[in-house]
């Protein structure tokens, strides 16, 4: 009986996963609100309280939510495990500035607010600091997918909104680590932090020694004997075995699985796990938020609404006048500040992970997390409607901040695109980027090529792109990137020497005819290097593969193998990124 129950549970979730989510993403909503709500509707405190009156009830909800709870957790620890393969030290250098300044200015002071309020109204100090730092950080999920559906993930706003959510992704390891030891401390936060700090550094040493001497090999010998199933398998061992190593050491499970991300994010075969792991992710994760949903009770929502209520104006307000302050201090213009105070303000799914976890090791009793919650989910909600206004705010600034004090007409620029040569080649790239709402200035000796570029709306410099008084004006300090696409060999050269003597760490991408020409590009500073005939030649091969039979999966990672081949040795600095 107990099975079958579990079985029809199992359904049930299947069902919500395959309609109630898809049908939200229709209306371009966030799927982790679908599963919110889908929680809530199918849970005992939704549709099952009839089920005593309307037997047939029975059939759409869950009997048993803490059946499904070991499979939620599973969620978590994947959800850290993509987490950690996303990051890399690299990434994370590229946007220091923004990350480490804005990042963390943006969670601490939300954090230390946020506890302050709740320390006011009676909460524990622990429990308070922790629904801070909860409450601190902000959806991922949904602000990403905002980001995507606006065409603004290459903006300046998207890349500080990034690197903001970047850094509190970082912390979400930390934050879980200070919860366990604050429940094997009592509740006192200063022995806490101390553990904390030192349980840490312990984890970056072990990720240094076991990355360093096995995690290569044992993927690259699953790869050349056993192909993809054994690999996947190594990378389940690498999640549930980082995640009982940490448990065993008295710290959470979450943090393992992130460990092993950071592992595997540092190997050849990144890609391949994402690819791989991606449908499972989704589901369990899916599953977790539905747990979450589950423990929502409508009727206390609605005796408790206007606690609830004030609590989450004053958390998005909070969050946002200091997302918008801080990013005015890192010399953001009001109309991209108010756009990412706007997307920052609600909070997001790691304050369910961040509540689950404090309310087991006891550090925040059920009634206040219940509370905390149920602001989260409703601050989540409200989101896209805040993205909106903040959207619609930020066009009407935008004209007062372009014209202030701007002294010639790219004095307005700030983390725009340079595209050297506005050939074939560079107007395709302008198209696809301006899709993106990215600024763009382009730069070429052709007199017809820079008649195009008026044409196409884009800003133009007529000139020689490899002197520095040319990139001057077009921007060279604040520029985010450099495309390189001029034909002429030395030219192309040239260019990349000048921009790199000025630019120690702006990325620059380069059109190479081939290898020598690439090699070339590479000495002189150029960060990806693209082979015009090689990337031809592989898309041809990539669709003949199709043509012969062969899955899309497996013809990725055979084009992906021809491209390691082609540009060197993965391990080494590439030449080419693709």
């Amino acid at each position: 009986m107990e099975s079958e129950i579990w079985l029809k549970d199992v359904a049930v979730f299947l069902a919500a996963a395959g309609i109630v989510a898809p049908l939200f993403r229709a209306f371009k909503q966030s799927a982790v609100l679908a599963f919110l709500l889908a929680g809530v509707l199918l849970g005992p405190f939704g549709l099952g309280r009839l089920v005593s009156d309307f037997s047939w009830l029975h059939f759409i909800t869950i009997s048993d939510p803490h059946a499904v709870e070991p499979m939620g957790e599973a969620g978590i620890l994947f959800l850290l495990f993509m987490l950690g393969l996303e990051m890399s030290f690299g990434r994370l250098w590229a946007l220091r500035k923004d990350v480490f300044g804005l990042g963390a200015s943006q969670v601490l002071l939300s954090a230390a607010l946020i506890g302050t309020v709740c320390y006011f109204f009676g909460v524990p100090p622990a429990a308070a600091s922790v629904i801070g730092l909860g409450l601190a950080l902000s959806s991922t999920a949904i602000v990403m997918q905002i980001l995507f559906e606006t065409h603004s993930v290459a903006t300046p706003m998207g890349r500080t909104t990034f690197s903001v959510l970047l850094f509190q992704d970082l912390m979400v390891a930390p934050i879980l680590i200070l919860i366990g030891f604050l429940g094997i401390s009592g509740g006192n936060v200063v022995p806490a932090l101390v553990q904390a700090i030192i349980g840490g550094a312990f984890a970056i040493g072990i990720i240094g020694l076991v990355g360093r001497f096995a995690v290569r090999p044992a993927f690259q010998l699953a790869a050349s004997s056993g192909g993809r199933e054994m690999m996947l398998a190594l990378t389940f061992l690498a999640v549930l075995g980082a995640s009982a190593a940490t448990a065993y050491a008295g710290l959470s499970l979450a943090l393992g699985a992130f460990l092993a991300g950071l592992l595997l994010g540092e190997t050849e075969f990144k890609t391949q796990i994402e690819i791989d792991l991606e449908p499972f992710k989704g589901l369990l994760i899916g599953l977790f938020f539905m747990t979450v949903g589950m423990g929502i009770d409508p009727l206390e929502f609605a005796a408790d609404w206007p606690i609830i209520l004030g609590g989450t104006i004053a958390l998005v307000i909070i969050k946002a006048l200091l997302v918008y302050g801080g990013a005015r201090i890192f010399g953001k213009p009001r109309y991209i500040s108010i756009q990412i105070a706007t997307l920052l303000g609600p909070a997001g799914e790691f304050a369910f992970i961040v509540l689950g976890a404090a309310t087991a090791a006891a550090v925040v009793d059920i009634e206040t997390a219940a509370l905390i919650t149920a602001m989260a989910g409703l601050s989540m909600i409200i989101s896209p409607f805040l993205a909106r206004a903040g959207n619609a705010m930020s066009r009407r600034l935008m004209p007062l901040d372009m014209n202030m004090g701007r002294n010639s007409h790219n004095d307005g620029l700030d983390g725009h695109v340079v595209i050297a040569g506005y050939g074939r080649v560079g107007r395709i790239l302008a198209n696809l980027i301006r899709g993106e709402n990215a600024e763009i200035v382009a730069i070429d000796s052709n007199p017809r090529r820079i008649k195009q570029c008026r044409k196409d709306g884009i800003e133009s410099l007529f000139g020689d792109a490899g002197r520095f008084d040319m990139l001057k004006k077009a921007g060279i300090d604040r520029a985010s990137q450099f495309i390189v696409t001029v034909d002429d060999p030395d030219k192309a050269e040239r260019v990349v020497t000048t921009i790199r003597a000025h630019r120690k760490d702006a990325p620059i991408t380069a059109r190479a005819v081939d290898r020598e020409h690439a090699d070339a590009l590479v000495s002189a500073g150029a960060s990806h290097v693209i082979h015009e005939a090689a990337e031809a030649a592989l898309q041809l091969a990539y669709q003949a593969l199709l043509d012969f039979g062969m899955t899309s999966d497996s013809a990725r990672a055979r084009i992906a193998h021809a491209r390691e081949e082609i540009y060197g040795d993965p391990e080494k600095e590439s030449p080419g990124e693709v």
